[in-house]
């Protein structure tokens, strides 16, 4: 049975939330500094890629509304294959300054039916 766009989307909007909340009061340093902080919020972007990616194979015009789908999806994979070589600012940065617009994004896909 295959899930529907919107488990896709709530996906991602519930690994975005939890994130938030994993980093709510952090510094750059503390995060760069905690391998458990790091872990936990890079299994939550993993999640947010496979939501995309398995929403980009059901939905692709949805998923296409997503700014940076690829972008994310690729993330995933360097996340889930190339772990030995994730840089810890460049997560940091990526959740700084694209998981609010990420949030924004789903929040209205998910409200527009």
């Amino acid at each position: 049975m295959q899930r529907d766009t919107h488990a896709f989307l709530w996906d991602v909007l519930h690994a975005a939330n939890k994130i938030e909340r994993f980093l709510q009061g952090q510094t750059r340093d503390a995060f760069v500094g905690d391998e458990l902080l790091q872990s936990a919020v890079e299994r939550q972007l993993a999640i947010i890629g496979e939501a995309l990616r398995q929403l980009s194979k059901a939905a692709p015009a949805v998923a296409q509304q997503v700014g940076d789908v690829e972008q994310i999806i690729g993330l995933r994979n360097i996340l889930i294959h190339g772990y030995a070589t994730v840089d810890s600012d460049l997560i940091w940065r990526s959740v700084q300054e694209g998981l609010p617009v990420l949030k924004r994004t789903v929040e209205r896909l998910l409200a527009s039916g």
